[in-house]
């Protein structure tokens, strides 16, 4: 699930197929273990993605941020106690609602200590809804891009990943959700927590919708969760989410700064290591805001000038005072694919031009292209000019038009795979360098097979029976259902609920609390044999009242999407 020695070969000077500045910011990442920030203050860095932070309190343990695997977190508290003592969790603090941060939380807290009121569970307002609505509807689609992202059929290696920029991976372990028991809903709210003051910050909106910055005054500490980070972040992430804020996330690191600023000595955050020192805490937290503010004004500038998205990714640059700092650096997300983000938050995909209105699809667009050039091998010749010259970015795109055009030619894919992996070995983003790499092997080998899904009971327990309904009617076939309509009612008298479920025209339409008089089928029945029988191979008799050809059918409307769909090819 996890291998600390996946990165021991980042030694001494950098390779010619890693970026050197990765290179380093790779062989800083690495390292592992748990570290003292200060006093009472104690991280453990290197179990996954993100950070677990320690705070020792009167009694007990206050953690922030368990990990994203059961297995790390317990394997990360256990190293904590075998140093700090056998202290009982009193309190789980989550910073945001990234699965990173949240997901190891059943190998931190004892249940029946938490059933008796002896563990606390902290969140900002929102997290809960967020936590398990994100990737739900858009899921399939975002989890198979996530393989390049994170490049998860590429081995580390001077030829293979080299971590994900906020970490060295995300752990492969079994992922848990263990509901808040208090909420924090305004920035200023003050708990006391095992004898430590916690000062809490909300910040919806910036790198996660539901998200909040934690100051503990009796420590002069601040943890600014994942509003600040080791390198630039993303306002979009290549696998899909929504458009994040980046003029938000600017204005609330400006009002940390006004906040806690004087009075902190020491930051840390939710990825990388802690910045030590008042003067450089303050100076870390105008810089970084400044490169987010920066990216915001100028692509909006540049924007009511008249620049579509590509052109302003291909002009913006950060000034020479924001990118010689090394925690603006793109080495997860870049200002190129940031500043388009900013652009589509205000614009769209559109970019103005009605030639680029009704475009054709790329596999039929790609086929034209070749025939006007003079067909696929003036193509891959002229490709192989441009890469000859060190123009790979040129000679991807052209290959990428022959291999749209005809997936079956070996020549094609096996250059593209070679500029892709040169355009990887160039990238400082490590998740562009992932991407290349990536989609260099699934053009030599094929995707890799779709993993099969082990969705952690937790999430769906904690998902509103709404949210479940609106994934199947996402799934809905329209072929499947054809002309004839179908009501269903459903009752689950375990959460009291009632829903009417009506297929027609192709679209499926829920109602709670509400019950249908001409229904075809009704159910009543526990929610979890309803879920069984929809979203699992299982099928449990079910009690059917009415036309049990009905449910039958209902049931077959709704095919899995496949997990491994091209994407590099058509």
């Amino acid at each position: 699930m996890w291998d600390f020695s996946a990165y021991d070969f980042v030694q001494g000077p950098a390779p010619s197929t890693v970026h050197p500045s990765l290179w380093r910011h790779m062989g800083l990442l690495a390292r592992h273990g748990l570290f003292q920030v200060s006093d009472r203050i104690y991280q453990v860095r290197g179990f996954d993605a993100a950070n677990m932070s320690i705070i020792v309190g009167d009694t007990g343990l206050i953690l922030i941020d368990p990990l994203t695997s059961v297995e790390t977190a317990e394997a990360a508290l256990a190293l904590t106690r075998a140093h700090l003592g056998d202290k009982p969790v009193v309190a789980v603090i989550y910073t945001h609602s990234h699965a990173d941060h949240f997901a190891g939380v059943r190998g931190v807290v004892d249940t029946a200590r938490l059933r008796a009121g002896g563990t606390r569970i902290i969140a900002p307002e929102g997290f809960l809804e967020h936590a398990v609505s994100e990737n739900v509807i858009a899921g399939n689609a975002m989890s198979r891009r996530a393989q390049l992202q994170f490049g998860a059929a590429v081995i580390p290696g001077p030829e293979g990943v080299m971590g994900v920029g906020i970490g060295p991976g995300v752990s492969a372990g079994t992922r848990s959700l263990l509901a808040p028991t208090e909420i924090i809903t305004r920035t200023g709210q003050t708990l006391d927590i095992d004898g430590v003051q916690v000062v809490f910050q909300l910040t919806p909106g910036t790198e996660a919708p539901a998200e909040m910055n934690v100051f503990l005054p009796q420590l002069r500490a601040l943890c600014l969760a994942e509003n600040a980070n080791a390198t630039m972040h993303n306002v979009l992430t290549p696998r899909g989410a929504l458009v994040r804020d980046a003029k938000v996330w600017a204005d609330y690191l400006t009002e940390s700064l006004r906040l806690y600023g004087a009075d902190s000595d020491v930051m840390f955050t939710s990825h990388a290591w802690p910045r030590f020192g008042g003067d450089r805490v303050r100076d870390f937290i105008a810089s970084h805001r400044d490169a987010y503010k920066y990216l915001h004004d100028q692509s909006v500038r540049l924007m009511n000038e008249g620049y579509t998205g590509e052109e302003i990714a291909e002009r913006i640059a950060l000034p020479e005072s924001l990118n010689q700092r090394w925690f603006n650096r793109g080495y997860y997300g870049t200002m190129r694919h940031n500043s388009r983000a900013v652009y589509q938050r205000y614009m769209g995909w559109y970019d103005g031009n009605p030639a680029h209105l009704n475009t054709l699809p790329h596999e039929q667009s790609a086929s034209r292209y070749i025939e006007a050039m003079g067909g696929a091998r003036r193509v891959i010749a002229r490709a192989r000019q441009a890469m000859g010259q060190g123009d790979y970015r040129w000679a991807a795109e052209l290959l990428d038009l022959a291999v749209f055009a005809d997936p079956a030619n070996d020549a094609a894919r096996t250059l593209l795979a070679e500029a892709e992996t040169q355009l990887g070995f160039q990238s400082e983003s490590a998740i562009w360098r992932a991407m290349y790499l990536a989609a260099a092997r699934e053009l030599r080998q094929g995707p890799p097979p779709a993993a099969p899904v082990a969705q952690s009971l937790d999430f769906v327990a904690a998902s509103p029976t709404e949210m479940l309904l609106d994934l199947l009617a996402v799934r809905l076939d329209p072929e499947r259902a054809g002309e004839t309509p179908l009501r269903l009612n459903l009752r689950f008298p375990d959460r009291d609920e009632t829903f009417a479920v009506t297929v027609q025209n192709g679209v499926l339409v829920h109602e709670r609390g509400v019950t249908l008089d001409n229904a075809d089928a009704s159910l009543v029945l526990p929610r979890a044999l309803f879920l069984a029988s929809m979203f699992t191979d299982q099928a449990p008799p079910l009690p059917v009242q009415g036309d049990a050809a009905a449910w039958a059918r209902f049931r077959t409307l709704f095919p899995p999407p496949r997990g491994d769909f091209p994407i590099v090819t058509p």
